[in-house]
C-alpha cells in the first residue's frame, strides 16, 4: 500500500469544501440569481498590469469569467453567479495557486453598495454563529461591517500621504505592507479606489477622482474585488489601452484587446459584479493555515 498521505490528511478540509460550496450555491438560488459556465479558454482577457495570463495555443485560460459575464449582462440577464478554475501565470503563495477557484457573481441595475450587502449576507449564512477564529483571535461578524476609504486608510497607516504612494508607484507596496496589517481582523470593505487603479469600475457620481471599488477584507485575507461596472466603451478602451502599454513597458506578453466585449459594452446596463477567491473563503471557514490545504492537489502534487 501506498498511500499519498499529504492528499489523504486533507480530507476535512475537503469535506468542508464540498458543504460549502453547496451552501453557496443554495445561497445564490434562492435569490433568483441564475448559475452560469463560460469558456476557460479565450481570445483575450482584460489586460491589466500586474495580472499575466496563461497562453493555450493561439487564445488564453481566463484570468477571470468577467468578461462573458458582462457579455450577458448585456444581452439581457439580470442576477448571475458562476464557480470556475481560472488561471494567473507566476502567483504562487501560502495564499496563492496559479490554478484556482473563483466564485463570481453580477447584479444588473445595481452599484457596488449592494454587493457589500451581499458579501454579509452570504458569509453570514456560511456562518451561523456569527464569530470565526483565525490565528488565535476570535472575529465577530455581526452586522454591520466597517467600511473605510482608501483615502481614510492611508492617512491612518500610510508613512506617506496617498498621492505621494501613487506619485512614486508605491501604492501597492505600502497597501501590502502598511495598509491591510492595519486593517485589523475585520471584517472591513476597503472601499472607494483612486481612479486611476478603477480598472473596469465606474467612477464615483460626484466625485470623479475615486472609483466605485471596493476590496473585502477577513481575518487578514484579501476575499474579494468587487465594483459598480464601468459601461462607457470609449473610456474603457482608453483604460485598456493605457494597462496595456503598462503592460508591454515591463516586458510582458501582449494582450490582445477584447473587442467583442467593449462593442457589447454599450447595451450593459448599470451594473455591478465581484470576483471572490473561493479557496481564500474556505481557508477562513476552516481555519487552514495555507491555501494547500483546502485544495485537493497543488503544482507541486502533479
Amino acid at each position: 500500500m501506498n498511500t499519498n498521505w499529504r492528499i489523504a490528511r486533507k480530507r476535512s478540509h475537503l469535506e468542508a469544501r464540498a458543504r460549502i460550496i453547496q451552501s453557496i450555491r443554495a445561497f445564490f438560488m434562492e435569490r433568483d440569481f441564475l448559475e452560469i459556465e463560460t469558456p476557460h479558454r479565450i481570445p483575450a482577457n482584460a489586460p491589466e498590469p500586474h495580472i499575466d495570463a496563461v497562453p493555450s495555443g493561439e487564445w488564453y485560460l481566463h484570468t477571470s469569467p468577467e468578461l462573458c459575464m458582462k457579455r450577458m449582462l448585456a444581452a439581457g440577464y439580470d442576477r448571475l453567479f458562476q464557480i470556475c478554475r481560472v488561471w494567473r501565470g507566476n502567483e504562487r503563495g501560502s495564499r496563492h495557486l496559479p490554478e484556482f477557484t473563483m466564485l463570481e457573481w453580477y447584479r444588473a441595475r445595481s452599484n457596488y453598495e449592494a454587493l457589500m450587502e451581499d458579501c454579509e449576507a452570504l458569509i453570514s449564512s456560511l456562518i451561523p454563529d456569527g464569530r470565526i477564529l483565525r490565528g488565535g483571535e476570535r472575529i465577530d461578524l455581526s452586522s454591520p461591517w466597517e467600511r473605510i476609504t482608501v483615502a481614510e486608510a492611508f492617512a491612518r497607516h500610510s508613512p506617506i500621504p496617498l498621492e505621494e504612494a501613487l506619485a512614486s508607484d508605491r501604492f501597492d507596496e505600502i497597501l501590502v505592507e502598511k495598509i491591510e496589517p492595519g486593517l485589523g481582523a475585520g471584517p472591513v470593505f476597503l472601499t472607494e479606489y483612486p481612479a486611476g487603479l478603477a480598472a473596469l469600475a465606474r467612477r464615483k457620481p460626484g466625485d470623479p477622482s475615486v472609483a466605485e471599488r471596493f476590496e473585502l477584507y477577513i481575518g487578514g485575507l484579501e476575499l474579494a474585488n468587487a465594483f459598480s461596472e464601468l459601461t462607457d466603451a470609449d473610456e474603457q478602451r482608453e483604460r485598456f489601452g493605457r494597462d496595456e502599454a503598462i503592460r508591454r513597458a515591463e516586458g510582458k506578453i501582449p494582450c490582445p484587446t477584447p473587442e467583442k466585449f467593449l462593442t457589447e459594452l454599450v447595451n450593459m446596463p448599470p451594473s455591478a459584479g465581484i470576483a471572490l477567491g473561493l479557496d481564500r473563503l474556505i481557508m477562513l471557514l476552516t481555519g487552514a493555515g495555507a491555501i494547500d490545504e483546502v485544495a485537493a492537489f497543488t503544482p507541486e502534487d502533479l
